[in-house]
């Protein structure tokens, strides 16, 4: 018997626990294919789009099998999807109908955009440097054109952020995506924001910090403690001096232009959450997902 899997129609970073919540409702029961129903969605974002194809690969290894992918009826999202290259990536993990073959015709679109990163894959070591040069270029261009931030806070966001992609080949031992997209923000701040998400499907903080801080907290390490440790006191699995600033830099940039940073690891998500959001910033025990999911919401300046 197959498991079906519905998503909500708006999905973004704080509905995408409710998939997580539907597979440990069923996980146990799951002897057949995997069937995850995006039908109706009406909008998804770069978390929604990055989540899934993690959540794809997750699926296929722990059911040895590709789940497959319904995709969307609304047209609107469908171009998004494929401009996002959503499906340059999605094939594996996900079976899909082969009509979405088609819809790179279908749809004109330019080659450069100043308001959105494609979805990038970031899997080898080797290719890291010129996918951090892509995720520069793009970042640099939005952050300047549209949220109006100088040289100098560019460039240190930057730095931290391609920080947080190379510790994907590093660190997660898995594979990774980065996308970027910018919005208009209108009821919450009547602004423009870009939205950043990072994600890999790999051992996890806890895992990585585990040698270093595991036998040092006892019973009480735990995912949301790692996440605290990386987040706030720049921790690394590794004693090199100037290990581990990369998530604490990015988070001391966010909180200084009021953005949104949250982390989800394992079982825990913890972050830091301004004014205009109503997220919790500290969420636990949560369905247990592998790797490491980053969300970034920077506002206009």
């Amino acid at each position: 018997m197959s498991c079906i899997l519905i998503s909500p129609t708006y999905l973004d970073e704080n509905t995408f626990e409710q998939l997580f919540l539907q597979l440990n409702s069923t996980q146990d029961n799951i002897k057949g294919p995997v069937n995850i129903n995006i039908e109706k969605v009406e909008f998804i974002d770069p978390y929604g789009m990055i989540g899934l194809l993690e959540f794809g690969w997750y699926l296929q290894r722990k059911t040895e099998r590709s789940p497959t992918l319904i995709l969307p009826q609304s047209v609107d999202v469908l171009k998004y999807l494929e401009r996002m290259d959503f499906f340059k990536n999605a094939s594996p993990p996900f079976e899909i109908d082969t009509f979405i073959i088609q819809i790179e015709n279908r749809f004109l679109r330019s080659s450069h955009s100043d308001v959105l990163l494609e979805i990038t894959k970031i899997e080898k070591a080797d290719d890291i440097h010129s996918i951090v040069d892509r995720v520069k270029c793009g970042a640099e261009v939005i952050l300047r054109t549209h949220l109006h931030y100088d040289s100098a806070a560019i460039d240190s966001f930057i730095v931290a952020l391609s920080e947080i992609c190379q510790n994907i080949p590093e660190h997660s031992q898995d594979i990774g995506y980065v996308g970027i997209q910018k919005y208009f923000y209108g009821k919450k701040l009547g602004k423009n924001v870009v939205k950043i998400a990072v994600m890999d499907s790999g051992i996890g903080i806890k895992k990585s910090l585990s040698q270093r801080y595991g036998n040092l907290y006892g019973e009480k390490w735990s995912d949301a403690l790692s996440i605290e440790l990386a987040l706030f006191e720049s921790a690394s699995r590794y004693e090199d001096i100037g290990r581990g600033h990369g998530l604490t830099s990015v988070r001391k940039l966010v909180q200084k232009w009021n953005g949104k940073f949250m982390i989800r690891s394992g079982t825990a998500k913890i972050g830091i959450v301004p004014g205009w959001d109503t997220t919790k910033p500290q969420q636990s025990p949560l369905s247990f997902f592998p790797g490491t999911q980053i969300s970034i919401i920077l506002p206009e300046f």
